[in-house]
């Protein structure tokens, strides 16, 4: 099996420890018991060599053997691929995953981000920008809000990468308090994070971060 290698950044600010979108691709590296090594990338200055594997300047990547994947749901999904405690290998349960997966990157995360940086940047929640990302954010919730009521995981019956992703993208919103209103949702991040290899996973991303605060 070749090496994977997994790059993030050197360092950044504390404000998005814990939530560098790294941390995912370790949680799935970590489920599925697959070795790697972490290596950095400048975060002040990004150069040719950081835009030829991720043409936007963002991290994380991942090197396997002649392999560079960007993105993290990608690099998710090739992990995936690898280990069926990530993704079962039958056809039903694949495409259930797969299409949670997508939902996740595409339902839930597209209001999900702008509704975090409005909190984060402090934006007052009359704006109308800010109030028309917070009733789209409420609808995707309603909905899923109503899955997770019946059920503890999204795909093929156990935990896959679906799980992982979701609860990913649900932490974002949970940070801000913004589960209140929607129970199953709230409990599905907490049992999701309670998970020994998340714990690990973030540990070593804020391990990693404090270490470039000590040098």
């Amino acid at each position: 099996m070749s090496e994977l290698i997994l790059t993030t950044y050197d360092w950044v600010p504390p404000p998005p420890r814990g939530f560098v979108r790294d941390l995912r691709v370790r949680w799935a590296l970590e489920e599925a018991g697959l070795p790697y090594r972490v290596e950095c990338t400048p975060f002040r200055d990004r150069g040719p060599e950081h835009f030829a594997h991720q043409p936007f300047g963002q991290v994380p990547w991942l090197t396997d053997g002649e392999l560079s994947i960007f993105e993290s749901g990608a690099i998710l999904l090739h992990l995936a691929e690898k280990r069926p405690a990530l993704m079962p290998t039958d056809r039903r349960g694949r495409a259930e995953v797969l299409e949670w997966v997508i939902a996740a990157l595409n339902s839930l995360d597209l209001p999900s981000q702008p509704w975090a940086l409005f909190r984060f940047m402090g934006l007052p929640g009359e704006a109308p920008e800010a109030k028309f990302v917070e009733d789209f954010l409420t609808a995707r919730l309603d909905r899923l809000e109503a899955v997770l009521v019946g059920r503890a995981w999204l795909a093929a019956g156990r935990f896959t990468v679906a799980d992982l992703l979701m609860a990913d993208v649900l932490r974002q919103v949970d940070r801000f308090d913004g589960l209140a209103k929607h129970p199953a949702c709230h409990a599905y991040v907490a049992r999701m994070t309670a998970r020994p290899a998340f714990l690990k996973a973030y540990d070593d991303q804020m391990a990693h971060f404090a270490a470039a605060d000590a040098a």
